[in-house]
């Protein structure tokens, strides 16, 4: 089944980012990406303001794709150690790239991004206050394990050995013990 346009526009501008490293993307390089004229993006994209809120929402769409098939079922019927999981295990072995990392780290710089970040990631890592004090460290200390070794792995910055992931693994699937009766 051929992707649909939007979907062309939103993975050429990634495409781009690649390319670029994280640098900015136009709508006119966006444009000649997809093999679109200017117009023919602005239909789907009327700024660049549109194009990167299309984008954000693009990448965050991808992360929850692979978050709800790592739970392997309803995301209401899980458990706050099965989601956080489920985002641990993610955050592990999926391939992210600068270009993840850019979409992601602009949520730092405009509130839509951040909002929508929010809005698609609140429901997995959200704990409930009733939740154990050691229980809520243990999630919150491997959600950020897991946190960290992806910016390096997305950054390529002083990245995780292969070698070490698997203990990284083991620490985390430690943390993710589920102790509750």
């Amino acid at each position: 089944m051929a992707r649909s346009t939007r979907t062309r526009i939103l993975d050429g501008a990634l495409d781009l980012l690649r390319a670029e490293g994280g640098g900015s993307v136009t709508l006119d390089a966006a444009a000649r990406q997809a093999g679109l004229t200017k117009p023919g993006l602005m239909y789907h994209f009327p700024t660049k303001e549109a194009l990167k809120l299309g984008i954000v929402d693009h990448v965050a769409a991808r992360w929850e794709e692979m978050l709800l098939d790592r739970l392997g079922g309803p995301l209401e019927d899980a458990s706050p150690h099965q989601r956080t999981r489920a985002y641990v295990e993610v955050a592990l072995t999926a391939p992210f790239d600068r270009a993840d990392y850019a979409v992601c780290t602009d949520a730092l710089y405009r509130d839509a991004f951040h909002q929508m970040w929010e809005r698609r990631f609140e429901p997995w890592l959200l704990l409930p206050d009733d939740l154990p004090d050691q229980d809520r460290a243990r999630l919150t200390a491997a959600r950020l394990l897991a946190d960290g070794y992806w910016t390096a792995a997305a950054t390529d910055v002083f990245p995780v050995l292969e070698r070490d992931r698997a203990e990284l693994v083991a620490i985390t699937d430690d943390l993710l013990r589920d102790e509750s009766p």
